[in-house]
Protein backbone atom coordinates (compact mmCIF):
# COMPACT_ATOMS: atom_id res chain seq x y z
CA UNK A 1 0.00 0.00 0.00
CA UNK A 2 1.70 3.33 -0.70
CA UNK A 3 1.42 6.29 1.89
CA UNK A 4 -0.98 8.87 1.75
CA UNK A 5 -0.87 12.27 -0.13
CA UNK A 6 1.93 13.98 2.00
CA UNK A 7 0.59 17.22 0.67
CA UNK A 8 -2.87 16.73 1.74
CA UNK A 9 -1.51 15.52 4.89
CA UNK A 10 0.12 18.55 5.79
CA UNK A 11 -2.49 20.87 4.21
CA UNK A 12 -4.42 18.53 7.53
CA UNK A 13 -1.77 19.54 9.84
CA UNK A 14 -2.01 23.15 8.95
CA UNK A 15 -6.07 23.66 9.77
CA UNK A 16 -5.76 21.33 12.87
CA UNK A 17 -3.01 24.06 13.87
CA UNK A 18 -4.86 26.96 13.16
CA UNK A 19 -7.63 25.17 14.91
CA UNK A 20 -5.53 24.24 17.75
CA UNK A 21 -3.45 27.95 17.82
CA UNK A 22 -6.09 30.44 15.88
CA UNK A 23 -6.17 31.29 12.30
CA UNK A 24 -3.58 34.38 13.14
CA UNK A 25 -1.42 31.67 13.07
CA UNK A 26 -1.63 31.14 9.37
CA UNK A 27 -0.87 34.56 8.89
CA UNK A 28 2.28 35.06 11.22
CA UNK A 29 4.21 31.74 10.19
CA UNK A 30 4.48 30.13 6.75
CA UNK A 31 3.36 26.19 8.39
CA UNK A 32 6.30 23.73 5.97
CA UNK A 33 7.38 20.48 6.23
CA UNK A 34 10.34 22.18 8.00
CA UNK A 35 8.52 23.81 10.82
CA UNK A 36 9.52 23.68 14.30
CA UNK A 37 6.73 22.83 16.82
CA UNK A 38 8.69 25.00 19.70
CA UNK A 39 10.94 27.37 17.79
CA UNK A 40 9.12 28.36 14.87
CA UNK A 41 5.05 28.03 16.23
CA UNK A 42 6.07 28.24 19.98
CA UNK A 43 3.23 25.40 20.92
CA UNK A 44 2.33 24.92 24.69
CA UNK A 45 1.68 21.93 26.53
CA UNK A 46 -1.84 22.74 26.54
CA UNK A 47 -1.94 23.27 22.57
CA UNK A 48 0.10 19.75 21.88
CA UNK A 49 -2.89 18.33 23.97
CA UNK A 50 -5.53 20.17 21.94
CA UNK A 51 -3.37 18.82 18.74
CA UNK A 52 -3.35 15.36 19.61
CA UNK A 53 -7.33 15.81 20.18
CA UNK A 54 -8.21 17.28 16.60
CA UNK A 55 -5.74 14.38 15.08
CA UNK A 56 -7.59 11.69 17.16
CA UNK A 57 -11.04 13.06 16.13
CA UNK A 58 -9.69 13.46 12.84
CA UNK A 59 -8.04 9.85 11.98
CA UNK A 60 -9.17 8.11 15.02
CA UNK A 61 -7.18 6.34 17.31
CA UNK A 62 -4.99 4.88 14.91
CA UNK A 63 -2.82 8.18 15.06
CA UNK A 64 -2.05 8.16 18.74
CA UNK A 65 -0.19 12.06 19.20
CA UNK A 66 0.27 11.10 22.93
CA UNK A 67 2.40 7.76 22.25
CA UNK A 68 3.98 9.26 19.34
CA UNK A 69 5.57 11.67 21.63
CA UNK A 70 5.65 10.07 24.50
CA UNK A 71 8.38 8.11 23.24
CA UNK A 72 10.95 10.81 22.44
CA UNK A 73 13.54 12.67 24.34
CA UNK A 74 12.64 16.44 25.22
CA UNK A 75 15.22 17.20 22.96
CA UNK A 76 13.40 15.57 19.93
CA UNK A 77 10.20 16.88 21.54
CA UNK A 78 11.83 20.37 20.84
CA UNK A 79 12.94 20.00 17.63
CA UNK A 80 9.79 18.31 16.18
CA UNK A 81 9.19 19.33 12.78
CA UNK A 82 5.61 19.74 11.24
CA UNK A 83 7.09 17.16 8.44
CA UNK A 84 7.79 14.74 10.86
CA UNK A 85 4.45 14.95 12.29
CA UNK A 86 2.74 14.53 8.81
CA UNK A 87 5.39 11.50 8.15
CA UNK A 88 4.21 9.67 11.57
CA UNK A 89 0.49 11.02 10.02
CA UNK A 90 1.27 8.51 6.34
CA UNK A 91 3.28 5.88 8.58
CA UNK A 92 0.21 5.61 10.62
CA UNK A 93 -2.93 5.20 8.17
CA UNK A 94 -0.84 2.58 5.95
CA UNK A 95 -0.04 0.47 8.95
CA UNK A 96 -3.78 0.07 9.68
Amino acid sequence: MSLPDSSRLLEDVRVALAEVMGDDILLAVEITRDTRFDDDLALESIEFVALGEYLREKYGDRVDFAAFIAGMELDEIMSLTVGRLVDYIAETLVAV
